[in-house]
């Protein structure tokens, strides 16, 4: 199903869909607009991860991780969960706020259906940001499963990420 979706959706051309007119953009329209769409497309993202999980060997989750940096000491099993948790979901939502942003002025942003959206996520965040604050490990050291699994399961945050975006964008 997940696949059949993906297939579906780059199948189409890479042009970016408009769906407003340069008089009707709106900063705060695209920022709620995105922000549905993060959340739904975190959700799409975590049940695509378990399906195909990234981390296979007991490694901990990059929002683990950044829990513990933050509270400065080791958690306990249910801060520990509750904090990722946290983590995880804000930075969906933050995500994908800033991908409604922009897409509402810079409509080329959602090539590809949001496919480049989740991939230029998954760069930044994996190959860059995350190893470079010490939430996971650098690329080279990362096993190709947990390299693939991450870019599948951005290409599905980036897709789903769009097609709620579009949809709210145009109730609003």
């Amino acid at each position: 199903m997940i696949v059949d979706f993906i297939e579906q959706r780059l199948a189409q051309p890479a042009t970016a869909r408009v769906e407003t007119h340069p008089g009707e953009r709106s900063l705060w329209k695209g920022i709620a607009a995105g922000l549905v769409g993060g959340l739904l497309a975190t959700a799409a993202k975590t049940l695509a991860e378990k399906v195909y999980p990234p981390r296979t060997h007991g490694e901990p989750e990059p929002p683990e991780v950044l829990a513990e940096k933050v509270a400065g000491h080791p958690l306990d099993g249910a801060s520990k969960t509750i904090a990722a948790e946290t983590i995880h979901w804000a930075f969906g939502a933050a995500a994908g706020a800033a991908y409604g942003a922009l897409a509402e002025y810079y409509p080329a942003a959602t090539a590809r259906q949001g496919a480049n959206f989740g991939m230029t996520l998954m760069a930044l965040t994996h190959e860059g940001v995350l190893p470079a604050m010490g939430l996971s490990a650098e690329p080279a050291e990362q096993t190709t499963r947990e390299r693939s699994s991450e870019m599948a399961t951005h290409v599905v945050f980036g897709l789903v990420a769009e097609v709620v975006r579009s949809n709210v964008r145009s109730f609003l």
